[in-house]
């Protein structure tokens, strides 16, 4: 440890409790460090963990730490941070206000009791942070927006350790910034995010077989283009390879589907119950937002590695049925690396979502939609396969977007919460919107605290 990581590191122990304080070597500190999503994070190792227990702790840890990130003396992570003490669910009249260090699961749980529903992550797993600040998509994005679109204050600590909020009427510049512009304006300790009615919905899963998909391409596209193409549905097609799926050739493809409605079984959704299917696997019924939530976290995987990357395009099929084909050879010199499941899923940016992105820092608008995000996602088991995984999807994404691009259905758009390392996601913003995240970063925090020294994705110092 070197003389200036030993000093930050005293003043830290010195102000904060030991349930506060983790350090390397520490049985806690192992097991903090080990509950990342993917085992590729687990290799971010810190100097010291801190746990603030309320938000005044959080003001504390950044006015103590803020003299040495700005020497240049260490760096400290968001992502790489724990508010898993940070809790709290609070249901108001028209929203609720949720502890940075809250699980989705809970506020399901919560909301649900009250015949309520809120836009949050589709895993009852998910942390509420990353998606609220980057976009975020959920069941109801059709009809409700992004999860950022929906957050309608911001508990922040700042740069200087201040303790402030960010709405439509206190620091509206800063309001707009985090919905969509990340971490880079300083540390949410709560979020206060809209509700509405909602009762039980129709969801599930179908699994079927790749010689539909192509198929299954067009009835996606056809439904986006429909002039009154309804709000209420959510759909995510998926196709890849996986040995879980051994028995059935290692290839598979499924759909997700949800109907946002009290709806039991929708007209609009029967095109992509499709046959034939694995009948045994077909989970589609009636479910609550909690019951929704918890069967996502059923077709997660942990401690694997794992790295998701994406592009974005006009809704086209024959442009998306070439996208797959690119993938499908990609994946092709992968398939007797240990423990793989690599998956291509489209999801839609429907043109009710687009409509509602007017007040966020996105930069998109309805008048390229609809558009489809193309999801890849990897997991395996062995470090040394790392690279060669990485690598052979950044490829496969490049020949997507120059395909794309020679069709004239390409779009500059990159969603951040699917992004890996090598993408620019808020570079793939809009000119007027990465000129506005500039601005309010040199506003609230014109030394840079956020931009120097936290690490992680995304900055904003590509932006000229």
């Amino acid at each position: 440890m070197s003389t200036a990581d030993a000093s930050y590191i005293n003043v830290l122990k010195g102000s904060f409790s030991e349930q506060s304080i983790s350090l390397q070597g520490t049985e806690q500190f192992d097991k903090l460090n080990k509950t990342y999503l993917s085992l590729l994070q687990i290799e971010l190792t810190p100097a010291v963990i801190v746990l603030p227990h309320s938000s005044s702790d959080g003001c504390k840890f950044v006015k103590l730490i803020r003299p040495y990130v700005l020497k240049g003396e260490t760096h400290f992570a968001i992502r790489g941070a724990d508010l898993r003490n940070l809790t709290g669910i609070e249901i108001e009249d028209d929203a609720v206000s949720i502890g940075a260090g809250e699980r989705w699961g809970k506020v399901y749980e919560e909301v649900t009791k009250r015949g309520l529903g809120v836009t949050g992550s589709r895993s009852a797993l998910g942390g509420i942070g990353g998606l609220a600040l980057a976009g975020g998509l959920s069941f109801f994005s059709s009809r409700e927006g992004f999860i950022c679109d929906n957050v309608v204050d911001y508990e922040v600590v700042q740069a200087d350790g201040s303790l402030v909020h960010a709405n439509s009427k206190d620091n509206p510049e800063l309001f707009r910034a985090f919905r969509g512009g990340g971490n880079n304006f300083g540390v949410v300790t709560r979020y206060k995010v809209r509700t509405f009615k909602q009762g039980p919905f129709w969801g599930g899963a179908v699994f079927y077989f790749p010689d539909s998909f192509p198929g299954q391409i067009q009835a996606y596209c056809d439904e986006l283009h429909r002039p009154n193409a309804t709000e209420e549905t959510h759909i995510m097609i998926s196709q890849g390879f996986s040995h879980v799926f051994a028995e059935l050739g290692s290839r598979f493809c499924m759909n997700q589907l949800y109907y946002t409605g009290e709806v039991h079984k929708p007209q609009v959704l029967e095109r992509f119950n499709v046959q034939p299917q694995i009948d045994a696997m077909n989970s589609t019924r009636m479910m609550s937002l909690q019951e929704a939530a918890e069967e996502q976290v059923k077709q997660s995987s942990d401690g694997v590695r794992c790295a998701y990357m994406n592009t974005t395009v006009k809704a086209d099929a024959a442009t998306l049925v070439a996208a797959t084909a690119i993938f499908n050879a990609a994946y092709q010199p992968l398939k007797d690396l240990e423990g793989v499941t690599s998956a291509f899923t489209l999801q839609a940016y429907t043109v009710s979502l687009l409509k509602r992105c007017e007040n966020n820092s996105l930069g998109l608008n309805a008048i390229e939609g609809p558009l489809m995000s193309n999801l890849v996602l990897n997991w395996w088991k062995n470090q040394e396969d790392d690279d060669l995984v990485i690598s052979t999807f950044r490829k496969a994404l490049n020949d997507i977007d120059a395909d794309v691009t020679s069709r004239g259905t390409d779009v500059p758009y990159k969603y951040m919460n699917y992004a890996y390392s090598f993408q620019d996601p808020i570079g793939s913003y809009v000119k007027e919107n990465r000129e506005f995240l500039l601005k309010t970063s040199l506003k609230y925090d014109p030394q840079g605290l956020f931009q120097k020294g936290c690490l992680g994705g995304f900055k904003l110092g590509g932006i000229s």
